[in-house]
């Protein structure tokens, strides 16, 4: 008896940290999708050359992905909710991955827009199942970490994509930057399904310890229920926390949309040099949420943890401040390095805006954690839905230089949105 409870306490011992063999998945997911993400805008110049598309053009091809994402971002988070994020996850990643791959069909702008539309749709249920998983899989004191997870992988995407995509092109051509993006997304929607379940109740690598530690202070870890979204739509807060996204992302989305072709319109970069320049920023922006998530969680322990809620609001305010300063600064810079220095700067600090926003998600939304980050995924990408389209306007219409400094101006409505925001106190409270 006492060899068979040796042996048991060995193996709850080996399982005890599984939960963050979870959080790599989730960052290997968002890794992957904002890759995809970022490829299209470093290939435009070339694809815009081939096929003789305008800024225009590219600016609504980009949308109709936007479209298609912000579509699926309620429903996605429905499914979730109702399905499961293992389920939902697996799904969504096969769908985005395979129309990732047959972007390398498109011939012309119709063609590109379906495409990218379809991918869109596939990858609007992915991030509200990365939420549901950051709630389910974590204790209360790993919210920043665990939201952390999601936001690293995402714009270490933009990262390592410009780079990788560069080097691709020249090796395969641009078609080949696509064919070999949707394989790997092909790979990972089988990791994530063979390691993940929807709980770690579910999950038979998970000790009795562990799930204990996660479900600390949670009633609800099991249960799956559908939102009450009539309540919810009657909450001032939720459409705040949606509203301040949806600028958070605008801002983000000029980025990835428009950085490559900004630096290579504007200071005659090449291809090679370009996609070097183009990674700085999110360099800044990646390390950023991970220090803004340790430091959420180094307030959300001990006497004093209900600071964490008040530094929220207040790191939220003060990035997009940053960011509005950087944005106008940016644009008005001689050299491509100082022009980079203030890019990176105003991009890195949207990081704290991001990760207000994403710890927040589980404060706020509770059990229906997976419809609150879908409903603020909606509103960040009708932001992604207008960035590309609108700033290409703006810049045809005046210059780069407007079309920043009327971007910098959104940052006002953010500040508005975090003072009402209240990010401590569910929006549904627990029966």
């Amino acid at each position: 008896m006492n060899l068979e409870n040796t042996i048991s306490s060995a193996n709850a011992s080996a399982s005890t940290n599984y939960r963050w063999k979870v959080a790599s998945l989730i960052f290997l997911v968002s890794f992957v999708a904002y890759m995809d993400r970022v490829n299209l805008s470093v290939a435009t110049p070339v694809i815009m050359q081939e096929f003789g598309f305008t800024k225009i053009d590219m600016g609504l091809i980009q949308t109709c992905f936007f479209g298609g994402y912000a579509l699926m971002q309620v429903p996605g988070g429905i499914l979730a909710d109702r399905f499961g994020l293992r389920k939902t996850g697996t799904f969504a990643i096969l769908w985005w991955s395979i129309f990732t791959a047959l972007t390398a069909l498109a011939h012309g702008k119709f063609s590109f827009a379906a495409v990218r539309l379809a991918f869109g749709l596939g990858e609007g249920p992915v991030f509200p199942s990365l939420g549901a998983a950051c709630y389910k899989w974590f204790n209360h004191a790993e919210k920043g970490k665990a939201s952390s997870s999601i936001l690293g992988g995402t714009f270490f995407g933009p990262v390592v994509g410009p780079l990788l995509t560069v080097a691709l092109m020249g090796w395969l051509g641009w078609q080949g930057v696509f064919i070999i993006f949707g394989i790997l997304g092909i790979v990972v929607a089988y990791a994530w399904h063979h390691y993940t379940r929807d709980t770690p109740e579910d999950c038979p690598y998970v000790s009795e310890e562990e799930i204990n530690y996660i479900n600390e202070a949670r009633s609800d870890q099991t249960e799956k229920a559908v939102a009450p979204w009539k309540e919810l739509l009657l909450n001032h807060r939720f459409w705040a926390v949606g509203l301040q996204f949806f600028v958070v992302d605008y801002i983000m989305y000029v980025f990835l949309s428009w950085l490559p072709m900004f630096l290579t319109e504007v200071y005659g970069l090449s291809l090679k040099t370009m996609g070097f320049w183009t990674s700085v920023p999110w360099i800044a922006l990646t390390f950023m949420v991970f220090f803004a998530g340790w430091f959420s969680d180094r307030l959300a322990v001990g006497k004093n943890s209900e600071r964490q809620y008040t530094m929220r609001t207040v790191t939220a305010i003060f990035g997009i401040a940053v960011t509005s300063v950087g944005l106008y600064a940016a644009s008005r810079m001689a050299s491509v390095e100082a022009a980079i220095f203030w890019m990176t700067l105003a991009l890195g600090s949207l990081g704290f805006c991001m990760s207000a926003t994403w710890s927040s998600v589980m404060s706020l939304g509770g059990r229906f954690s997976g419809s609150v980050s879908g409903w603020i995924n909606l509103w960040g990408n009708i932001g992604g839905v207008l960035a590309p389209i609108v700033t290409a306007f703006l810049v045809e219409t005046y210059d780069w230089n407007n079309a920043f400094s009327i971007t910098a101006l959104f940052g006002l409505i953010v500040v508005a949105c975090w003072l009402v925001i209240k990010p401590g106190k569910q929006l549904i409270a627990d029966n």
